[in-house]
């Protein structure tokens, strides 16, 4: 299956526009993974399943809104951010992370896609002074310190369906985690969603803060 194939099975209605982005990544990546490793060796040929297709599953438990305000902490090499932009190009994205070369590539990638709606910055969450409609990250941390760094930075208004609030991709057993951090949370199994083995164990945790 190609690349695009993987993710057009998932996002049948993904423009022309979309899809040369996308296809695009794979030689972005590896041109820039051969200079500052972001991606493991062994994941940057699965790109396509383990980076961009599961940071497009948070777009299975919400379509956000044209305007809505993402701020995407960690990102490392972009991840969910990048696919998540060119996925909902009328969103605002605010990929951060507090270690600068990860930004560098992130910051290559979306000028080199043209992405408009992708700012990217080298800063901590907890510094963050703006606020956002919602938070995504891919498993930074464990829960409980990840809500403390982005609890104050959401804005008051509702917008979608859901309450404003976090979208954390996680793996594994999390029974410990979500006890630890004694949070209400809502879990979106990815199997559910996915097909390839990969999501088997993969999730979606969402904890509404507004």
């Amino acid at each position: 299956m190609s690349n695009t194939a993987l993710l057009l099975k998932y996002f049948p209605d993904l423009t022309i526009d979309q899809q040369s982005k996308f296809e695009a990544l794979k030689g972005l990546y590896e041109e820039w993974n051969a200079q500052i490793n972001v991606i493991s060796r062994k994941d940057i040929d699965e790109l396509y399943l383990k980076h961009i297709l599961h940071s497009m599953a948070i777009a299975k438990v919400i379509k956000f809104k044209p305007g809505t305000d993402i701020l995407d902490v960690g990102t490392g090499g972009g991840f969910p951010g990048i696919p998540l932009a060119i996925l909902f190009p009328d969103c605002n994205f605010h990929l951060i992370d507090s270690i600068g070369k990860k930004i560098k590539v992130v910051s290559a990638i979306a000028e080199a896609l043209e992405l408009q709606n992708v700012k990217v910055e080298v800063i901590r969450a907890e510094k963050i002074k703006d606020k956002y409609d919602f938070v995504v990250s891919r498993a930074v941390t464990r829960l409980q310190p990840f809500y403390r760094w982005v609890r104050n930075k959401f804005k008051k208004e509702r917008n979608h369906r859901i309450s404003n609030g976090i979208l954390y991709l996680k793996g594994g057993d999390l029974q410990d985690e979500l006890r630890e951090a004694k949070l209400k949370t809502k879990i979106f199994e990815l199997s559910d969603y996915f097909s390839e083995e990969f999501f088997e164990t993969k999730k979606v945790v969402y904890v509404a803060v507004k």
